[in-house]
């Protein structure tokens, strides 16, 4: 795993704003035996040492990701003499996975879940100084899971650290290499949406009380062909399911997680108003579910998406839908409706290379992905699925972008959307529009009537995406009228330019 855990990120404040602390502090461990602040020892009494022993449990408080000892102090101060042994247990108070890691001393623990259980990591102290521990999975020390080492005494001569890898000046980073290219997984899935899967027209009918469940769900899928990715998900797809209710609605949803997850999950719907969209209340463990009940209130195309820190990291994974909350008597009557999301992923070897890849944190700071995708996945929606139509239907394009970084310019080569619905208002669509803007955690309707027959690509006009993976189709069939279109492939004798 790629950790360069030099960079201070931004997100941060995004992830502490999201006050999570409905998931509160675990339940103390059992009393360790440590003794903190423990005098300084003679040296000759340091050659020999003590046994230090700390109980640290993982739990969220006050919005972050933190460590917690038997005192429920979170990311407290261990401290030890020079010459000690030093053994920490470590348990998962929350389900997901975590390690610790003392780079400069050279200590790093085996990950551990809820599967796994506690773990112990032993060592003896040979330097004096104050060192950080953190843990090491990505974008967990960049929200809270961070504290300090103190060792008092002197460092013993021979046992000096050796230097940093003459590559990087972050201490300790031989320990983390870039993990070893691996072949793509045989046994990866497709994840990619269908876009026809579009829930049927609520249309004229009272409010009622409707229900959802959906499971987050962590799987190896296909990003693209002789690559795999490993996706963070609702319900196994991405984007996630499509929702669909009626302005005036109310909506109990249920959230479950897995329980082979290694990570917390929950849901932020756009049309939800209170509770940070849902993403307050439905931070869940593994093997947990919890529920919210809300009003729609105001009609139009929203997006959800995970709402657990680090927040764009679950994004890009893939945990991204939208929820549709139609007006009082429903939406116009069309022929077709489809359902397309783009997103932008990260990752540590370049688009196209045929691996299993990883996802890369840096590269998600620094917003220079090496996908952009329709539907979760290269050729998603040329390959795996496409959008049909014939000639003298309407179709409408329940469109939106999960990102979670960047700006689509969402256009349909060969056709002019008749109907705009920006920002995914349904009060007051434009008309005739040829390209339009769609921000992330953004969406729009449009809607366009297919008058002569062909391949119409569904891209971003940034067009060097579709290089990226961004492309798709609308396969349109029927009779050609060559009064709206006719080409002259003979060509004329003497041309010329």
């Amino acid at each position: 795993m790629r950790t360069r855990h030099s960079r201070n990120f931004s997100l941060l404040a995004l992830a502490a704003a999201m006050a999570l602390t409905t998931v509160g502090a675990a339940a103390a461990p059992p009393a360790a035996t440590a003794q903190a602040g423990a005098s300084q020892a003679p040296a000759t009494q340091q050659a020999r040492g003590a046994v230090k022993k700390y109980t640290l449990e993982t739990g969220i408080v006050n919005g972050k990701m933190v460590f917690i000892d038997d005192r429920g102090q979170a990311n407290p101060v261990l401290r030890a003499n020079v010459g000690d042994t030093v053994e920490i247990r470590l348990k998962s108070g929350e389900g997901a996975q975590h390690d610790i890691a003392i780079p400069e001393l050279k200590v790093q623990s085996q990950k551990f879940d809820t599967a796994s259980g506690p773990v112990t990591v032993r060592f003896t102290v040979t330097q004096a100084g104050k060192f950080a521990y953190y843990c090491t999975i990505a974008g967990h020390r960049q929200i809270g899971m961070e504290g300090v080492f103190e060792v008092a005494g002197t460092s013993i001569a021979e046992a000096a650290p050796k230097a940093a890898a003459k590559t990087t000046g972050v201490p300790g980073a031989e320990l983390y290499t870039a993990p070893a290219a691996r072949p793509a997984d045989a046994a990866a899935v497709s994840v990619a949406m269908d876009p026809a899967a579009v829930p049927a027209p609520i249309g004229a009918r009272a409010p009622q009380h409707l229900k959802y469940r959906m499971e987050t769900v962590e799987l190896t899928g296909k990003l693209d062909d002789g690559t795999s990715f490993t996706y963070w998900t609702f319900d196994r797809k991405v984007p996630g399911p499509m929702l669909r209710a009626r302005i005036g609605d109310t909506i109990e949803l249920t959230l479950a997680n897995a329980r082979d997850s290694k990570m917390i999950h929950s849901i932020d719907l756009h049309a939800v108003t209170g509770g940070h969209g849902g993403g307050e209340h439905t931070q869940v463990g593994p093997g947990q579910e919890k529920t919210i009940t809300f009003k729609a209130l105001n009609a139009g195309l929203y997006v959800y998406h995970c709402a657990t820190p680090l927040v764009p990291q679950h994004i890009s994974a893939g945990m991204y839908g939208m929820i549709l909350v139609e007006p009082e008597g429903g939406l116009a009557k069309v022929d077709r409706e489809y359902y397309v999301m783009q997103g932008d992923m990260y990752t540590t070897r370049p688009h196209g290379a045929k691996t299993h890849q990883e996802f890369d944190l840096d590269k998600l700071a620094a917003e220079l992905p090496d996908y952009y995708v329709f539907n979760g996945a290269v050729g998603s929606l040329t390959k795996e699925h496409k959008l049909t139509a014939n000639v003298g239907e309407t179709v409408r394009i329940f469109f939106g972008v999960g990102g979670p970084n960047k700006i689509s310019s969402f256009h349909v080569i060969g056709e002019i959307f008749d109907k705009v619905y920006s920002e995914g208002s349904i009060s007051s669509p434009k008309r005739d529009v040829q390209t339009t803007l769609v921000a992330p955690g953004g969406a729009t309707i449009v809607e366009l009537k297919v008058d002569y027959p062909g391949s119409y690509l569904l891209v971003d006009h940034a067009l060097s995406r579709a290089g990226k993976g961004l492309v798709g189709m609308l396969e349109v069939s029927g009779a050609a009228d060559t009064s709206i279109y006719k080409a002259d492939t003979a060509g004329k004798a003497g041309a010329t330019h």
